[in-house]
């Protein structure tokens, strides 16, 4: 599931494999791009912005892409097979003499003047991976409103830039605290507390691929809770419940240890042994 960490290195890959080469095949394939043509263009650097990537190019132009649930940017070099999915899946390649990225299930997919490029991310919270992190900000933002959970609080890419669900249910985890919890009710140290170990997660998880928040390589114990149901906690050993949280629009499986975070849970919704 793409969260800051995975959409930073997807950046890495990409910046790698393209900046400063001309790209030789363009191929965006969403109808308002069809007709665009960025052969003969160089690509300038590919930046991550939270969960949004911008690959910039030459000529003052800017591919902004999103990954959201399941889309991927893959790298293949010249002349390999390529294996992200169904060509129909695809969504935009760009080639050049010696690599292609192919976007595969990219629900996101548009080219700005670099210029306008706040048009796009310019909503967003301070970067917890990017050189904009402003720790005060991100709390100031957080405190805002007292009144909301705070699981969907730290979804909200306004209030700062990078969790998604995966790292929403294990920051709550080790605050100790369930994600139903509204922010008013935090100590004020465990608030002040959000900013800095959700960029803590993240960072740790910047350069990986298999994702951690325990530190343990075995698999299935690597997250405290998020795919854990049923299974039982790694600190107490009750076992570990899921149920949705969202605000009506877009629900996201949540899991928590009712026994190591305390704080109010959904009552009928939540299922014990799901």
């Amino acid at each position: 599931m793409p969260e800051g960490d995975t959409v930073h290195m997807a950046a890495q890959r990409l910046h790698a494999a393209l900046a400063g080469h001309v790209i030789t095949r363009s191929d965006l394939r969403v109808p308002k791009l069809a007709t665009v043509d960025l052969t003969g263009r160089a690509v300038l650097d590919v930046t991550p912005r939270g969960k949004h990537l911008l690959t910039r190019i030459e000529g003052g132009l800017t591919l902004h892409s999103h990954l959201r649930m399941d889309g991927s940017w893959r790298i293949f070099a010249a002349g390999e097979r390529w294996n992200g999915g169904p060509a129909y899946q695809i969504r935009a390649i760009l080639g050049t003499a010696e690599h292609t990225a192919v976007g595969y299930r990219l629900p996101v997919l548009e080219l700005l003047r670099t210029a306008d490029e706040e048009k796009a991310v310019g909503h967003l919270g301070p970067d917890l991976l990017g050189p904009d992190w402003d720790p005060d900000l991100a709390l100031a933002n957080l405190l805002a409103d007292p009144g909301r959970a705070l699981g969907e609080a730290v979804l909200d890419q306004r209030i700062l830039a990078g969790v998604g669900n995966v790292f929403k249910c294990e920051l709550c985890f080790l605050l100790g605290v369930t994600p139903w919890t509204t922010v008013g009710e935090l100590a004020e140290e465990t608030a002040r507390h959000v900013p800095a170990l959700s960029k803590k997660l993240l960072e740790a998880n910047r350069n990986q691929p298999n994702r951690t928040t325990t530190g343990r390589a075995r698999p299935g114990h690597r997250l405290y809770v998020y795919g854990r149901a049923r299974r039982p906690c790694l600190r107490c050993g009750t076992p570990i419940r899921l149920a949705e949280q969202g605000d009506g629009s877009r629900s996201r499986p949540t899991y928590w240890c009712p026994t190591c975070q305390r704080g109010p849970a959904p009552g009928r919704s939540a299922r014990p042994g799901s």
